[in-house]
């Protein structure tokens, strides 16, 4: 894989929970959320990885009233949400820490600085991806958000890992959980 020297860029085409593609601005990398299933007893998303092809590297189970469930990665086993992304000490819900596939520890917080909406940072407290909201007065372009997902280049082999903990870490905030 190239090297830039820079992190992904991965511009949220539509900034919703609901479903989004997540496209680098170098083309390095190419992330879908798609939503499969929606009822009153659960909702189905699904994160692949388009970039290498069309298996789901990632599945999402949310439960009724818009509950944590599950997440499975790949074809692995399901995993209580609440199991995967653990309270940080703090005891905040929009702090949550997860182990990933790598072994290390990652830890997702909420508006911690005051340009990116949520930050991911390792065990040594080192930056690893962030999101950022659409620029205020920054105009608006069609097939964009202006929301950008942020990872940085040492980290792709975690960014569906990023992309999936980030997912459940916005629901928590949506539906205040």
């Amino acid at each position: 894989m190239t090297s830039y020297g820079m992190p992904y860029l991965l511009e949220d085409k539509t900034g919703k929970l609901t479903g989004s593609h997540f496209v680098d601005i170098n083309d390095r990398l190419r992330l879908t959320l798609r939503c499969t299933a929606r009822g009153s007893t659960h909702s189905t998303y699904i994160i692949y990885n388009t970039t290498v092809g069309t298996d789901p590297v990632a599945t999402l189970n949310f439960g009724s009233n818009n509950s944590l469930g599950t997440i499975a990665f790949g074809s692995g086993p399901q995993v209580p949400m609440g199991s995967f992304l653990e309270p940080s000490p703090s005891g905040s819900a929009k702090s949550r820490k997860f182990i990933g596939s790598d072994g290390q520890q990652y830890r997702w917080s909420w508006r911690t600085t005051e340009d990116q909406e949520w930050t991911c940072t390792n065990a040594s407290n080192h930056h690893v991806a962030s999101y950022m909201l659409k620029v205020p007065g920054e105009p608006e372009y069609p097939h964009s958000s202006g929301c950008v997902l942020t990872v940085e280049e040492a980290y792709p082999h975690l960014a569906a890992e990023m992309l999936a903990s980030l997912i459940i870490m916005r629901h928590i905030v949506a539906h205040n959980l």
